[in-house]
């Protein structure tokens, strides 16, 4: 089967959400049902090689080179999940196998250099992997080997772990195995590629799966792969199999390939596009790669990522000035800000807040971008209140703190997952608890300084929250968060740059103080925040329409495996 063949019988699968994996999972199933390749009467049918296998197990057993295993019944009718063509048989696993065992159970001393000790990761699809080893000294591996020997052509089984994931032992170098990974030595007249390509159909890895379920710990045990019946071809046709599989699994990274190539495309066109958007200067030109992004939206728009990037552009759009008109009869944010200040020095003289220490002035060279005219270059600190959260008491889950709990408790986790709404929280706080924290208004947003870095999110109801969370409560002057919050979102990036590069990564509350923020006419605000809400919505509807188009696709490239299979 040529490329092109190829790509025109099953290309339209692979285009279906992780299509190109079924057309693997299709390509093995037809493989080990005698539907990949045509049957020669004249095969050796497998019925004789069975014989003949049987007899020559038999014969060293006698000599004494092998030792008997207990007999297996006969596949039953019920064991077989479909018909095989004629001159296949079913078979044990066992039966056709010089040996079944697995590694060492218990862990064996270990040494700085030596003989490789492989678990059950280092066993991957495409063989074996040699990283993140550890080693056993040559005195313990004769010892391990006496049971357990794994050479070249040997199949491979994670019996712990990825439970059903094997490969064809692609090495010649000698190592020991841990009991995590059990050990087949195929029959010598077999094709191990066979045999592992039939371990690896989605039919096999549930009967594997299905048998370390039945367990109270999840493995998968020798006396249950040793009885896996299997699908017997003709020694020949096993051969032809091997090489068609080969073929076509070659065909299917083509395929993929190709398509990473089409996604990397896509990528750029929309990365291009928006970037001419965000970086325009002019008029002319702002309308211009509009009109780009506009005409070409169900070609950029198609898959979750771009979608993504359009959300992050519509942001940085609405925080430069760009997403919605200005209009000159809007009060300019320096009044707003004025006004602000003096609500700030009456309540400090009233004595209901603390004075705060004076912020620098904002310098030219400081501002990331020009404004349009009327906007003005702020800091939180000037914008309302911004604080961290508390949660004094050690240790912090000390059950004293949540007794007759009422008072709900935020942690970073629910700010990370809040998408726009901190609607979650960890726990309740009772008054003992509250006492060492304190209580932030609906409608505060909280931002992450440590463990997620510049998350932000809106509380829906009056919470407490711990250092590692900072509040902002916008001045009553602006009423509503949300406008900061979208300006969150687009300075994540900023402020995960200051971030030490440490394994717990954090931030202070002196850089938020200090981040530059872009603050809109109050009027502009409020019509930035509708036109945000406007296309989110589109956004959404984007979303949803291309899962719905994902999860039809997706379930008739099931619908047509099934009929190729069933065929």
């Amino acid at each position: 089967m040529t490329p092109e063949t190829f790509f025109a019988n099953f290309g339209h699968l692979a285009e279906a959400p992780n299509g190109v994996q079924k057309l693997r999972e299709l390509i093995l199933s037809l493989a080990v049902r005698g539907k990949l390749v045509p049957q020669d009467p004249n095969d050796e049918t497998a019925s004789v090689l069975l014989t003949r296998i049987k007899a020559e197990k038999e014969r060293l057993v006698k000599e004494k080179k092998i030792k008997k295993s207990d007999p297996l019944p006969p596949v039953s009718a019920d064991e077989e999940p479909y018909a095989l063509p004629q001159g296949w048989e079913w078979e044990r696993l066992n039966n056709i196998s010089y040996l079944i065992t697995d590694g060492e159970h218990i862990s064996p001393r270990k040494t700085k250099s030596g003989i490789p000790l492989l678990t059950a990761k280092n066993v991957t699809e495409k063989g074996v992997n040699f990283f993140d080893l550890q080693y056993v000294s040559r005195e313990d591996a004769d010892k391990f080997w006496e049971r357990c020997n794994p050479e070249f052509g040997d199949i491979l089984v994670c019996s712990r772990g990825t439970i059903g994931r094997c490969t064809v032992n692609n090495t010649p170098e000698r190592y020991c195995l841990m009991g995590s990974v059990i050990l087949v030595k195929p029959w010598r007249e077999l094709n191990s590629d066979f045999l592992n390509f039939l371990l690896s159909t989605a039919w096999a890895q549930a009967l594997m799966k299905g048998m370390s379920g039945a367990t109270a710990v999840q493995a998968l045990y020798l006396k249950d792969i040793r009885s896996c019946p299997i699908p017997f071809p003709p020694l020949a046709e096993q051969h032809h199999i091997v090489a068609k599989v080969d073929q076509l699994m070659a065909l299917c990274e083509e395929l993929e390939e190709r398509q990473q190539r089409s996604r990397v495309k896509l990528t750029r066109l929309n990365n291009a596009a928006l970037d001419r958007l965000l970086n325009a200067r002019e008029t002319e030109i702002f309308t211009a790669a509009w009109r780009l992004v506009r005409d070409n939206f169900d070609l950029l728009y198609t898959t979750p990522e771009t979608i993504a990037k359009l959300r992050q552009a519509i942001l940085q759009l609405a925080v430069q000035g760009k997403l919605v008109p200005q209009n000159p009869n809007d009060e300019p944010a320096s009044v707003l800000l004025a006004r602000i200040k003096a609500e700030k020095e009456r309540l400090v003289k009233e004595k209901k807040i603390r004075k705060s220490e004076p912020l620098p002035p904002v310098n030219a060279d400081e501002a990331p971008y020009e404004l349009p005219r009327g906007w003005k270059w702020a800091r939180f600190p000037e914008l309302g209140e911004l604080g961290r959260g508390k949660s004094k008491h050690r240790p912090r889950n000390d059950p004293a703190l949540y007794k007759d709990g009422k008072y709900p408790l935020v942690q970073t986790g629910d700010v990370a997952r809040a998408k726009c709404f901190v609607r979650t929280y960890k726990g309740l706080y009772g008054e003992i608890g509250l006492a060492q924290s304190r209580l932030w208004p609906k409608g505060t947003m909280c931002i992450t300084i440590a463990a997620n870095i510049a998350d932000s999110g809106i509380l829906e109801f009056d919470a407490c929250f711990p250092d590692s969370v900072v509040g902002f409560v916008p001045s009553v002057e602006i009423g509503d968060a949300l406008y900061f919050e979208f300006f969150m979102r687009t300075a994540k990036a900023r402020l995960l740059d200051f971030a030490p590069s440490t394994a717990q990564k954090n931030i202070n509350l002196e850089i938020l103080e200090q981040l530059l923020i872009p603050l809109p006419p109050l009027p502009e605000l409020f019509r930035i925040v509708a036109k945000v809400d406007q296309l989110m919505a589109l956004c959404d509807e984007l979303e949803a329409k291309l899962a719905k188009s994902q999860a039809k696709a997706e379930k008739m490239a099931t619908a047509a495996v099934k009929a190729l299979i069933a065929a």
